[in-house]
């Protein structure tokens, strides 16, 4: 027992090195742009207080959405899809599975369920003990089940599902702004760095050594890293924003959801408008705010046509 609830606790540990990871690129990436550009390397004042201020909004909307998906717990069923004492009793000393689908779907027939497993099937959580939600899936690293479940995400450690899918887009959305300004704001003084660099190479003249060197190699670097990370978080934002118009996660885009009339990997959609409310909420103001809204909270996920 203590050595599994070591290494329980050491898995937990080492799921958040990403996060630090990540944590420790943006801490360097504030410190190279603010001081070692705007402060040491750009000699106009305006240009350096425009930089500052446009940075810091997009900064700040970055890191709060960040953290709003790290620390937004996954949202779980609610009791009423765990079955009652009686017939757990009764399901657990059953060993014919057709007897066990008997008791599930006579607990299921007043659930909001329309989704079932590959075979009609009740879908079931062996280890939530309870039935599972349309979109809800077990998450073996959280050990739960998880309400709309998308994906479980290293870099924010921790499930992307309903409860956080807003945030989620929007962490996307808004580290990809904060790379490409970045990576725009800098490419003059990259450009300048790198003629220099070039020229001193070729020529061997130290009359053409930078006046700032330590400047220099955060500023090469900082271009870099703000366009790798770009390139590589646009492919993956277009991807979820794709999934939000079809009104799809991770799962149902691999394996389309199976309903009691067959698999239908439209079966959740609303229209591209609705698709988008039911995920940013119905207050269009608070759209690009990582905030919760009660529409968001509101609209159901489930859709009844089926």
């Amino acid at each position: 027992m203590a050595p599994s609830h070591v290494l329980r606790c050491c898995q937990r540990g080492l799921s958040w090195i990403p996060v630090i990871f990540i944590n420790l690129v943006v801490c360097w990436s504030y410190y190279a742009y603010v001081l070692e550009l705007c402060v040491y390397t750009i000699p106009n004042t305006e240009e350096q207080v425009i930089y500052l201020i446009v940075f810091h909004v997009c900064f700040i909307m970055f890191m709060w959405s960040y953290w709003k998906t790290i620390l937004s717990k996954p949202s779980n069923p609610s009791k009423e899809f765990s079955l009652p004492k009686s017939e757990k009793e009764l399901y657990e000393k059953e060993e014919r599975p057709e007897a066990q689908q008997e008791i599930l779907k006579k607990v299921a027939r007043n659930l909001p369920i329309y989704t079932c497993t590959g075979s009609g099937a009740i879908r079931y959580c062996d280890y939530c003990q309870l039935i599972k939600p349309d979109r809800c899936h077990h998450c073996s690293t959280c050990d739960q089940c998880v309400l709309k479940m998308d994906h479980h995400c290293p870099w924010v450690n921790n499930c992307v599902g309903f409860s956080n899918y807003k945030f989620f887009v929007l962490f996307l959305a808004y580290s990809m702004l904060y790379c490409v300004f970045i990576a725009a704001t800098v490419l003059q003084y990259f450009i300048k760095f790198w003629t220099l660099c070039r020229r001193r190479a070729i020529e061997h003249c130290p009359e053409n050594q930078l006046p700032d060197t330590h400047a220099k190699f955060h500023v090469l670097f900082l271009f870099f890293v703000s366009a790798m990370f770009f390139i590589s978080i646009m492919s993956l934002f277009s991807y979820h924003i794709w999934l939000v118009a079809k009104n799809r996660t991770t799962i149902e885009a691999f394996r389309a959801p199976v309903f009691r009339s067959g698999p239908d990997k439209n079966g959740f959609t609303l229209g591209f408008c609705n698709n988008l409310v039911q995920v940013f909420g119905d207050q269009k103001k608070y759209w690009f705010l990582p905030v919760y809204t009660r529409g968001w909270i509101c609209i159901p996920y489930t859709v009844s046509q089926h």
